[in-house]
């Protein structure tokens, strides 16, 4: 193993793997710390961890648990990797775990870059940007777990760490001396693909890295000096099920395009769920009525709605959607079906405990951030979770198209 990595919830750890394996690294996936040593050929691990939203001391334990297996493992370069839209809350986990880590590590600083530039997200001027508005400004200020109020990555991290945080712009290789001799934290401004480059130039020879998924494909590319590998065949047989619990824009402009398009849909009503008219098992028997073909399932709403719905209680609608959507998983893959599609993180992460695999094999990607998974355990399946953020507005019909099997011949 030539790199060891950390993530904040299983739809980042898919986000960041699949650009390692872009960028030629062998890699593989784990929900959660293995139990065991790896006995795998392979060039990266990613571990995917619940902390995002995690209470703060267990979330540092449980990094910290992750750091040393992959230690163990004869790891020597470690990523600590988070959203790319940050956390804006003056209790979030960003900076706790990155201190942490920082010290384990020995590491006596790091960067902080969260950009990703092909999906929007940019640090300019050591503030971050989606899609060209200051964060607090974005839709991500109505994200219902961890709703963004600042975008200066300085601010941010103030509350959240003990270590000073210094924005550097690009003076990526001039700042060096002079940081090598500091303890802490070092914002570099990151809009292009050439800035990303320059960043791992500068500074991909530190034991450790932290940000989102920006710098890891060239990350991957510097550390296996441009080999190729292949990946995992993305096809297999059958319909689909396709499940979407975020609210974002996107995902609710994924919805309306794939419906558009006529594909079948099944609306989830929360507060149906909450009076106990209906359950995952009917739900599934109704989608089973549409799976001749494929079936979204969906609770996506508007932010207003979304509000009045957690006016039932935040923590308990959220837990019983997730819940649901999980069971709905298991059902249908209980029952054959072979392809899985996922809308939303905390949707993601609930979905792939309750199907209790523990480790995947990346392929190729669908959009920037969203790979195709193959369980190891169950190599006849696939699986595509993304982030809510994520993806074109015709993902959920890319999604379908590269993860069927094609006839011979039939271009993929």
């Amino acid at each position: 193993m030539i790199l060891g990595c950390i993530a904040d919830d299983f739809t980042g750890a898919g986000d960041i793997a699949s650009f390692f394996a872009k960028g030629g690294m062998r890699t593989r996936l784990y929900n959660g710390v293995p139990q065991d040593t790896c006995e795998a050929n392979f060039d990266a691990a990613v571990i995917a961890l619940k902390t995002r939203t995690q209470e703060t001391v267990s979330a540092v334990e449980d990094s910290l648990t992750a750091l040393k297996w992959l230690h163990e493992q004869g790891a020597k370069r470690f990523y600590v990797k988070y959203c790319s839209t940050f956390d804006s809350t003056p209790r979030g986990n960003i900076g706790p775990i990155c201190d942490a880590s920082m010290e384990f590590l020995q590491a006596p600083y790091t960067v902080l870059c969260p950009a990703l530039p092909v999906n929007g997200r940019v640090v300019r001027g050591g503030r971050l940007f989606v899609n060209g508005v200051p964060l607090e400004q974005s839709p991500m200020k109505n994200h219902p777990l961890t709703p963004m109020w600042a975008s200066s990555i300085e601010e941010l991290m103030a509350p959240q760490s003990k270590y000073p945080c210094r924005t550097i712009g690009r003076a990526y290789g001039n700042a060096l001396p002079r940081l090598e001799a500091a303890h802490g934290y070092y914002v570099p401004d990151m809009e292009t693909d050439a800035d990303a480059d320059a960043i791992v130039a500068c500074f991909g020879g530190l034991r450790l890295l932290t940000g989102g998924s920006g710098i890891a494909e060239p990350l991957a590319r510097i550390l296996m000096e441009d080999r190729v590998v292949s990946h995992p065949d993305a096809g297999t047989d059958g319909p689909a099920l396709l499940l979407a619990g975020s609210c974002s824009v996107a995902t609710r402009e994924q919805i309306e395009n794939y419906r558009a398009a006529g594909g079948a849909c099944l609306k989830l009503d929360p507060m149906a769920l909450l009076d106990g008219t209906t359950n995952a098992k009917e739900l599934w028997r109704q989608a089973k009525d549409c799976l001749g073909e494929s079936v979204l399932i969906y609770s996506s709403d508007t932010p207003e709605n979304v509000r009045k719905m957690q006016s039932h209680g935040q923590e308990k609608v959220a837990v019983l959607l997730e819940n649901t959507f999980a069971q709905l998983a298991c059902l249908a893959a209980q029952d054959g079906i072979r392809r899985v599609i996922v809308a939303g993180g905390e949707t993601g992460g609930a979905v792939t405990r309750q199907l209790g695999f523990n480790a995947y094999e990346i392929g190729q990607s669908i959009a920037p951030g969203v790979p195709v998974m193959t369980p190891v355990a169950d190599p006849s399946l696939r699986l595509v979770l993304k982030s809510g953020n994520f993806g074109q507005p015709d993902f959920f019909r890319r999604a379908l198209d590269r993860t069927c099997r094609k006839k011979k011949g039939e271009d993929l």
